[in-house]
């Protein structure tokens, strides 16, 4: 005995394939007969033992590579008898009994085990196999199939043995004689033939068996039979129980299904039993013998007629319950549950199945049940589920209070219906049940597209997949949606196999991706009809088959269904086969009816309706059943009869009579009701309707029929089947539940479909992936959307799909051989090679950049587009090639008319007719291509839509709304396409073109069509011979207008809808930058009249720049106009490319994005445009010999610099010379990061050395620079240099001694300016010696004017006080630095302006360019990047991120987590350990910093606290965490430089402009400057992500210098007025000197044109300049500062004294005056106080508007006039209340605003107080200074002044005693003890002995002032008219010792207040304010407080005799109730 272990597999295998083979080339006729084997001669007469033999002396023949399989080793067990070879023998009686039906049944038991079947299928299988026709070949392969080549030689000996085996059992059988007794009526059941070795034949019997084998296909083809009726006749000749057979097997199948794939039998094992799989056989889930699809259920018919072939499937049984299962009572359920559930008693049964799951967990689900079975309420459950998780409280079981909050904003739910008319029914149940808790249900389709404010208002989204995947394609364009996403429903997920399936495939496997990368939860519910392999379904929606996978088969179906499938015969749609459908209709009809029930026939266009009714009527009467028909006995039958009559539709009137009604969506809505109510009450038998009954309306029937399955698909431009979803629909009708216990449902379709139908309906074939025919566009989709970067995410992103799942299944499918999953189970090269493909495809369409080596896939603009807009790729390779600069109309549309999204539209024979007459009557271009090719038909259906033509054919209808349907999409994309390429001519057809269509009208036609006038008026206007233009009009009056049309009383109308009409006026200013830049102001004023509804709230235009003789856009602007807006100008700013020689013009061009017509041009002539100089060059860095730090020559200064570095750095060497050894002004212009820091350090050392005693001035333009350079000279200068140095800014204003006292004073441009205005009273300005301006190149920002007055004044100082004030200015490299040097009176020795390019650590830059109209989204797509950017860059060094505002911060960190979530090691970024981290975290305030800490992620804001802000650097610095985000400010404050910057988006929101703007090109310098770190780095990394319009301006000047420009022209005024107050300017000649001081004058002459100079000779710059000091002066004198004396002199008034004490715009003084009357009351003042100008700086933040509503509900006084909320004075008013009112602000930016608006507040109101005393306003001051004190201790005057201690409230006050008598104010509780005090609040419980201590400490310092006032005066009388002093002292009552320096207890008040008083001389009895003073005590050493102060005020007396009394008031400024009055009386007479 040989073993099997012996003999090689693969040396068996060989030598089987070289011996055995087939001849089966034979062709014609022989080609059917049946190939016998033919073996070769050398083994013709082996016996089995020496066929062994020869195997065996063959063992080392060359091992054949079969499809390179693994090499196979059996089990020991198994061994290879030596097989009893027998030739065939004709006698039958000689052969071998072994070979019969027991010895293979006894075969079949041993190999049974290996495969889990059972052995009597086995049998009956095999045997069906052997005594089939087929070849030994086929049958070999098929045997190998099935057992295995484990069972070789049991296959071997079937085959040798297999003549002898089937005769032998046919013997034993009486299978004959059983089918002898039965009657087949089409067809005779024939012995098979069997396959024989050699055979001997006569002529006769060959003959015989050819017919046999004819007739056999024939029987074969006629009946279609299957497999399973081979199997049922080999178990009958077997003779096993037939009825068991079927159910074991099946079962047995089952399991094997769920093996995994191509694994050895021994490895096979139960299948797996899932809880909630409710199957009441396994039918429906059972494979047919060769597993390609599954077996029909038990007890299908199948019958034969004449015309047609029917197939009967039974009503299922019901499914059994199982044990403990019951209906779950509504009046179980939670409160939340049970409002949806109000109508229902129980919930059904699928539904109480599922309860557990869907409403009590987050499992995702996947629920099959068959057609109502009440799956939309299982998604109820699961929406409440995702209600309840935001409810609060959370809803509880047995209780009915439905008192909860839903947070409505934290979450959305998406419904994904199939189709639209699905979705609309949906909204409707949905809404309905959910809106007892206001949740808003919307439906977002391509028929209702909702705004942004509505879908953020909307919870609960109804939508389609294809518009889910447009919305989530985007990405980011809906964040607001697609990321509060919480539960994602998709309905009918079955659809998976139809055409739509990739769809569905894409949006889930997104939403899968989403999950993973951003952490979040979004559960995915999947609902289907019962489908067959629900198992790879739930695999795909990632659902646990343990918990989530329910499946209910259709013995769930509350009405159960009998279906009936008639396959019509003939060919389809010929007249036979028609009118044999017709005819199986009626039949069908006629005996349903017959037996008393109703029926719907379902057809499949509007006529055939009709058609149908009309044949069925007539077949009635011909066959007389009209009785059967008749419905007069129905109760209503009068009624309907007069409802009928009363109709319009002929149809129907005259069917209803014979009992027939007709259905379709082209009827009244009266007529279809009215057929709805008949059929509902029994009027009608037979209802004729189209499908939009069985998804629109629930009307059941007995039976439906649907006749005919091919459906008109515009599409596809063809009939198609009708979908298996509309066929379960209309099946769904069919039963009425309180009625019958079962329905009928017929399928009526041709012959070659039945078999499609019978194997949908029954889910006999697995449902497949469609993903891979889009896997191409699908895969651009998500490179666009960023979430592919690389082919490996590619690949990753396949093992998403249910492709997947089901290529691992089914690998033959998708073209791979059975080896390639057991090879490479994750299928990783097939998935590798897709992508591959699909990248290569989508790199030669432009639409990607493929980088093959690398694997890179990286988007481009043409892909994003064709994403955006779901084209296709095949037509971006058509565009492609079609696209040219110019094109007209007609190319345009031709071009459109060739998109492959129109291939499917065919070309009709029965068309050309129509399309012909189209072609004449309808098209206004020509069309190439005639009426029968695919273009030339779309081309005319796309004219005759926008032309309005009328189409016959419904067929063309269909194609004309599909074609419209989605040209408005591809000319939309093409636009964006020729915008992308700045192709402006056809940009504006391609908008045309778009528009056109959106309107249905011509461009040539009048644009007043589309206001929606009547068309005999437009006919009018188009008709004249001279057409009237919308301008034309406008000048016309109403009288004009009516005459125009011959219509007088239409002339109002047309009046209102011209000026309704949207228009733009431009205006520009230009300027030129740089001789090849140029500056454009555009000022864009809205012209027409907003209707809301006409314009809603914003109406979009492009604004672009073209060149007049080019086709080139030079810039672009989508460009939204508010409505809120509306009526101003606004400003757009931008720059265009500037070509020499100059062109002689450019366009701008404003063209509405919605109306056609609504166009602006503005030519820009360059006339008179003087281009600047051309530049100097650079200096150059100088080959020298680093400076050691001894070159200093002074230890101290030695000493300081070497802790840092031993040699001067080569920019610091090269100025060390001129700053140091000389006093000349500098100039030092270097890139951030050259060490210009210690260029200002050797400066300060020069100044010291020359002028010890001196003071040195430090000028930094932010706060942060300057808190900044003191920490670091504090840390580092001040001790050994033993100097003092003091900061002088808004937060931090020392007293005067501490300033005289300094040596180093550091300040900002506004607080020096404001110091040195009065530089004559203030020694200290007067004993400085040097200024040094840091980032001196700001002069062309905002702040810039101030920098240009200061250093003005500074040189006007030195020359007044005859000693030179020396200036440096430190810059970034300049462009013009010759001007500026020229300006701060710089001679050539003290100029240093180096190349960028000069920095210490070299920098690399890299501009990237991102797409995208709106800012929010833009960033969004910038996060992947950013990331990839990091990882690429800098995956171990720091990194600062700079984004625009502290949201981005926070969203930026929240996208980069989740992108390290990804990772390995997601806290990759973090370096120090988890405890110490852990310990830092708890001391860190904010949320959003806390989160993202612990990844090794930063943040840094203005709007985090101090302490956060500190410990975030810390880290950072010391290298703690990695990656820093920050706001664009800590470029310029922190001194924090990193290896790699990225800078995120160039803009930032403008408040004032309210929309983005860039960043000054400076800051974005300032930003790239921090990349690269000395001590470390070789080379500094940026990265800038600009939006891609703006990537060539960054380019340019990111590597070039950028000029600085003046702007103190802009704001003149205040710098003038401060001059004039100051002395310095008295007439306006001296204005006109100062102003040739400034830097303005020195560019003024270099760039004219950008100052709006056109004369550029002396006389034109002098009268440019007088005119420019003219209007100053007019200016001021209008707003009461100064007085025009001559026309020439200027003297100041008290206005002006007021606006620059208080460092005030002239303008707020005036606004001041006009705004305060004699009778002020406090909300008036703060109203005023709100609308200062200054105030209009304060940013107002998108959606804030409604916070500041919020706000004002809780605020005393309201927003007065009409409240514009988003507007910043707004803003204030509600901020400085909210502040009073203690409230609580919504975010940390409102906080920091208030401080901003409290800061200033301080300074507007005391400026108040004095406009008021001017004006002699006694209550309006004093209601000011109240105010005030208000706004210091954040309580409103009508409180308790007790509420200003601390922590004393309300409720408290009661309890504040004295020996039980209340105590009322704070002026009281002064009066007693420090014990008296303890004891009064000890009293009050809430309060401990901490509390009552530092309440008293409080009081203690409350200071409590003795007054004394006395007239000077000798006489006791006064004499009137004249002018007397009242000298006052003020003693402070001293309650303890300790030395205070008069701080203010005001604990809410961001910053220190300090006590000061108003003395205030009133006349009382006529509201007269006499005199006022503002005195303090501060005057002590450093500024403590002393005791006492004596002062005086003076006034004059009256001029009446008598006695008079005037009050004196003293007032506090900071404590509210300690304001004190003294009578002053006095009598005036003549001596």
């Amino acid at each position: 005995m040989v073993k099997v272990n012996d003999i090689p597999f693969d040396a068996i295998l060989s030598q089987l394939l070289e011996n055995i083979c087939t001849h089966s080339n034979k062709k014609g006729k022989g080609k059917a007969q049946t190939d016998v084997l033919t073996i070769k001669k050398e083994t013709l007469t082996l016996n089995s033992h020496e066929l062994l033999d020869t195997i065996q002396s063959n063992k080392d023949t060359p091992k054949l590579k079969y499809k390179s399989r693994v090499k196979f080793n059996t089990p020991e067990s198994i061994t290879l008898q030596p097989i009893n070879y027998t030739q065939h023998s004709t006698d039958t009686d000689h052969i071998a009994a072994v070979y019969d039906r027991d010895w293979l049944l006894k075969q079949c038991r041993l190999h049974n085990n290996l495969h889990g079947l059972d052995e009597q299928q086995l049998c009956a299988n095999i045997f069906t196999i052997i005594r089939s026709g087929e070849s030994d070949d086929d049958i070999q392969n098929t045997l190998v199939d099935i057992l295995g080549y484990e069972a070789l030689d049991f296959i071997i000996e079937l085959i040798s043995n297999r003549t002898t085996i089937v005769q032998n059992i046919m013997k034993m059988s009486d299978y004959d004689e059983r089918q002898a007794k039965k009657t087949v009526p089409t067809e005779t059941v024939r012995r098979p033939v069997y396959g024989t070795q050699f055979t001997i034949q006569s002529e006769k019997e060959i003959r015989e068996e050819k017919r046999l084998r004819k007739e056999q296909k024939k029987a074969l083809k006629a009946n279609n039979r299957q497999e399973d009726d081979a199997n049922s006749v080999s178990m009958s000749i077997l003779g096993f129980d037939g009825e068991n057979w079927k159910q074991v097997r099946e079962e047995a199948l089952l399991n094997a299904t769920q093996s995994p794939l191509f694994s050895s039998n021994y490895k096979s094992k139960a299948a797996t039993q899932y809880p909630h799989v409710y199957q009441s056989a396994a039918s429906g889930g059972t494979l047919s013998l060769f597993g390609t699809r599954y077996a029909l259920p038990a007890g299908t018919v199948r019958e034969e007629f004449n015309d047609y072939e029917e197939t009967t499937i039974p009503v299922p049984t019901k499914a059994p319950i199982r044990s403990g299962e019951r209906h779950l009572k509504i009046t179980e359920l939670d409160s939340l549950a049970r409002g949806a559930f109000k109508a229902y008693e129980t919930l059904n049964r699928v539904q109480s199945i599922v309860y557990p799951i869907a409403y009590e967990t987050n499992e995702n689900m996947l629920v099959c049940a068959p057609t109502g079975a009440g799956k939309t309420d299982v998604a109820m459950l699961t929406v409440l589920r995702c209600i309840a998780q935001h409810c609060s409280p959370p809803p509880q079981k047995g209780s009915i209070d439905a008192n909860f909050t839903i947070a409505k904003n934290d979450f959305k739910i998406v419904y994904v219906a199939p189709m639209k008319a699905l979705a609309a029914e949906i909204v409707e149940k949905m809404g309905s049940r959910l809106k007892f808790l206001g949740i808003s249900v919307r439906e977002l389709t391509g028929d209702m597209q909702l705004t942004k404010a509505e879908i953020s208002a909307t919870q609960f989204i109804v939508t389609t997949p294809e518009k889910w995947d447009v919305i989530t394609r985007k990405g980011t364009g809906d964040v607001e949606l697609t990321q509060k996403v919480k539960l994602l429903i998709i309905d009918e997920v079955h659809l998976l196999h139809e055409d739509r399936g990739a769809v569905i495939e894409s949006i889930i496997a997104r939403t899968l991706r989403q999950v993973e990368t951003s952490q979040s939860l979004i559960r995915i519910v999947g609902l289907s009809a019962t489908l067959p392999n629900y198992v790879d379904v739930a695999t795909f929606l990632r659902v646990n088959p343990y918990q989530g996978l329910f499946y209910f088969d259709s013995g769930f179906r509350p009405v159960p269904l009998e279906q009936h499938f008639l396959g019509v015969k003939g060919k389809a749609n010929s007249i036979q086969s028609n009118e044999r459908m017709n005819k199986a209709c009626f039949d069908k009809v006629s005996t349903l009816v017959e037996e008393g029930h109703q029926v719907m026939v379902f057809v499949h266009a509007r006529k055939e309706t009709v058609k149908t009714a009309q044949m069925l009527r007539e077949e009635v009467a011909n066959e007389a059943l009209g009785e059967y028909f008749d419905c007069s006995d129905v109760s209503n039958y009068s009624n309907f009869k007069k409802d009928v009559s009363r109709s319009r539709n002929k149809e129907l009137k005259e069917l209803f009579q014979y009992g027939f009604g007709i259905h379709h969506a082209g009827m009244l809505r009266s007529d279809r009701s009215l057929t709805e109510r008949m059929f509902a009450q029994g009027a009608l038998k037979v209802l004729c309707c189209t499908a939009t009954l069985a998804w629109g309306v629930n009307l059941p029937a007995y039976a439906v029929v649907i006749k005919g399955t091919q459906v008109y698909d515009a599409t596809k431009g063809n009939y198609v089947d009708l979908s298996i979803l509309d066929v379960l629909q209309i099946f769904g009708r069919a039963g009425r539940p309180q009625y019958e216990t079962h329905g009928v449902g017929y399928i009526i379709t041709t012959h070659d479909r039945l078999a499609h139908y019978i194997s949908a309906i029954t889910q006999q074939h697995p449902i497949e992936s469609k993903f891979i025919e889009n896997t191409v566009d699908n895969l651009n989709a998500e490179i666009a959307l960023g979430t592919v970067t690389n082919i490996d995410e590619a690949v990753t992103w396949l093992s998403y799909t249910y492709l997947y799942v089901r290529m691992r299944k089914n690998p033959m499918i998708y073209g791979m051989d059975n080896n390639e999953p057991v090879e490479d189970p994750l299928l990783g090269r097939k998935r590798h090679e897709i992508i591959t493909t699909a990248a290569r495809k989508l790199a030669a369409c432009q639409m990607i950049i493929f980088d093959e080596n690398t694997g890179y896939l990286i988007p481009k603009d043409l892909g994003r587009i064709a994403s955006n807009f779901y084209i296709k790729h095949t037509s971006i390779e058509i565009f492609n090639t079609m696209m040219k600069p110019r094109m007209t109309e007609a190319d345009v549309l031709s071009m459109m008319s060739m998109s492959s999204e129109f291939d499917q539209i065919k070309s009709r024979d029965t068309e050309h007719q129509e399309l012909k007459k189209l072609l004449d009557n309808a098209c206004a271009c020509d069309i190439r291509g005639g009426t029968e090719d695919t273009h030339g038909k779309v081309n005319i259906l796309l004219q005759s839509y926008v032309s309005n033509a009328y189409i016959e054919d419904f067929a063309l209808v269909s194609d004309c709304a599909y074609v419209a349907q989605n040209a408005g999409r591809i000319a939309r994309a093409l636009f964006e396409i020729a915008l992308n390429r700045n192709w402006g001519p056809t940009a504006s057809v391609l908008l045309q073109v778009n528009k056109a269509i959106e309107k249905r009208m011509w461009t040539f036609q009048h644009p007043l069509r589309q206001m929606g006038l009547g068309p005999e008026i437009i006919n009018k206007i188009e008709n004249r011979r001279h057409e009237v233009s919308i301008e034309e009009m406008r000048d016309m009056d109403p009288d004009e207008l009516g005459e125009l049309v011959h219509h007088k009383r239409m002339g109002m109308t047309i009046s209102k809808c011209v000026d309704q009409f949207p228009m733009l006026l431009l205006d520009a200013r230009i300027a030129p930058i740089t001789r090849n830049v140029l500056h454009v102001e555009l000022t864009v004023t809205p012209d027409f009249v907003w209707n809301d509804r006409l314009h809603g709230s914003v109406e979009p235009w492009y604004i672009w720049a073209e060149d007049s003789e080019n086709v080139e856009i030079y810039y672009s602007e989508y460009f939204l106009l508010y409505k809120k807006q509306f009526g101003e100008p606004i400003k757009i700013v931008f720059t265009v490319p500037l070509v020499e020689p100059l062109p002689s013009q450019i366009y701008i061009r404003a063209v509405s994005d919605r109306w056609l017509g609504a166009e602006t041009i503005l030519p820009v002539s360059f006339q008179h445009l003087i281009l600047p100089q051309l530049y100097p060059p650079h200096t150059d860095l100088l080959d020298l010999q680093p400076l050691p730090v001894t070159a200093l020559k002074n230890i101290v200064l030695e000493d300081i610099c070497s802790k840092r570095f031993t040699h001067f750095n080569p920019v610091q060497t090269q100025i060390f010379h001129t700053l140091y050894h000389t006093d000349h002004n500098a100039l030092v212009g270097a890139p951030t990061g050259s060490g210009k820091t210690v260029a200002a350090e050797l400066v300060m050392w020069a100044a010291f050395r020359e002028r010890p005693k001196s003071k040195v001035v430090y000028i930094a333009p932010m706060k942060a620079l300057v808190k900044e350079r003191v920490a670091d000279w504090n840390k580092r200068l001040t001790i050994p240099m033993k100097k003092k140095l003091v900061e002088l800014t808004g937060d931090v204003t020392p007293d005067l001694k501490t300033i005289e006292a300094a040596d180093i004073i550091i300040t900002t441009p506004e607080k020096w300016d404001g110091i040195s205005r009065s530089w004559q009273s203030r020694s200290y300005v007067r004993n400085v010696s040097c200024v040094i301006i840091d980032e001196i190149h700001l002069l062309g920002g905002d702040r810039g004017p101030i920098l240009e007055v200061i250093v003005s004044r500074m040189n006007y100082i030195g020359s007044q006080l005859d000693q030179k004030v020396r200036i440096v200015g430190l810059s970034t490299a300049l462009a013009n630095a010759n001007d500026l040097a020229d300006w701060l009176g710089i001679d050539k020795i003290g100029l240093f302006n180096f190349r960028h390019s000069v920095r210490p650590v070299p920098l690399e830059i890299y501009i990237d360019g991102f797409p995208g109209k709106h800012y929010c989204p833009r960033m969004a797509t910038m996060n992947k990047p950013t990331y990839a950017a990091i990882k690429t860059h800098s995956p171990t060094q720091p990194v600062i991120v700079f984004v625009s505002s502290r949201r981005q911060t926070r969203l930026t960190a929240q996208d980069l987590i989740a992108y390290c979530g990804m990772e390995d090691n997601p806290r990759q970024w973090l370096h120090m350990d988890d405890d110490e981290m852990e310990m830092l975290l708890n001391n860190v305030q904010d949320e959003a910093l806390r989160m993202s800490l612990a990844f090794g992620i930063g943040l840094h804001h203005a709007g985090l606290k101090e302490t956060d802000r500190r410990v975030v650097e810390e880290l950072f610095l010391n290298m703690k965490i990695q990656i820093l985000i920050a706001t664009s400010t800590l470029a310029w404050g922190v001194n924090l430089p990193a290896h790699l910057v990225v800078i995120k988006g160039t803009e930032f929101y403008n408040y004032k402009e309210r929309r983005y703007v860039d960043f000054p090109i400076t800051d974005i310098l300032q930003m790239m400057g921090r990349a690269g770190r000395p001590q470390f780095d070789n080379t500094g990394i940026s990265r800038v992500f600009v939006q891609d319009s703006k990537k060539n301006f960054f380019k340019k000047f990111l590597h070039e210098p950028f000029p600085v420009e003046s702007s103190l022209h802009k704001c003149l005024d205040a710098h003038i007025n401060a001059e004039i107050v100051g002395g310095t300017i008295k007439s306006k000649q001296d204005a006109l000197d100062y102003l040739t001081w400034t830097y303005f004058y020195r560019r003024l002459q270099q760039n004219p044109t950008y100052y709006g100079l056109d004369d550029m000779t002396q006389r034109g710059i002098d009268k440019f300049l007088s005119q420019t000091i003219n209007e100053v002066a007019k200016r001021l004198e209008e707003a009461g500062c100064v007085e025009v004396v001559d026309d020439f002199e200027l003297i100041p008034l008290i206005s002006a004294r007021i606006a620059s004490y208080y460092y005030l715009q002239p303008l707020t003084v005036q606004h001041y005056r006009k705004g305060l009357r004699r009778d002020c009351e406090i909300d008036d003042i703060l109203d005023l106080l709100g609308n200062v100008p200054e105030y209009e700086e304060l940013p107002a933040r998108c959606n804030e508007d409604l916070l500041n509503q919020e706000i004002e509900r809780f605020i005393p006084y309201n927003v007065k006039g009409t409240p514009n909320f988003i507007s910043p004075h707004v803003k204030a008013y509600v901020l400085i209340q909210a502040h009073i009112s203690r409230l609580q602000l919504p975010s940390s930016d409102y906080i920091t605003d208030q401080v901003t608006v409290l800061d200033s507040a301080i300074r507007f109101s005391q400026a108040m107080i004095d406009v008021a005393a001017d004006n002699g306003y006694l209550s309006t001051s004093l209601t000011i200074m109240n105010m005030l004190q208000c706004i210091k201790q954040a309580r409103w005057q009508e409180e308790s002044s007790l509420l200003t201690l601390p922590s004393i409230e309300n409720g408290m006050l009661k309890h504040i005693k004295y020996k039980g008598k209340g105590i009322q104010c704070l002026a009281e509780l002064t009066m007693y003890t420090d014990n008296q005090i303890k004891q009064i609040f000890s009293q009050v419980r809430a309060l401990d002995h901490n509390k009552v201590n530092e309440i008293c400490r409080v009081v203690n310092r409350l200071p409590v002032i003795d007054i004394k006032a006395k007239i000077e005066s000798q006489k006791e009388f006064l004499v009137p008219e004249s002018t007397y002093s009242i000298s006052i002292n003020l003693q402070r009552k001293k309650k303890s010792n300790q030395p205070h320096d008069g701080r203010i207890y005001s604990p809410l008040f961001p910053k220190p207040q300090y006590e000061s008083w108003w003395v205030v001389l009133g006349d009382a009895a006529n509201d007269e304010l006499l005199a006022l003073k503002r005195v303090s005590m501060r005057n002590g050493p450093n500024e403590t407080l002393s005791n006492h102060i004596n002062t005086s005020i003076t006034f004059d007396t009256p001029a009446h005799f008598g006695q008079h009394k005037y009050t004196l008031f003293v007032i506090s400024d900071g404590y509210i109730g300690l304001d004190q009055q003294e009578d002053i009386e006095f009598q005036t007479r003549m001596e």
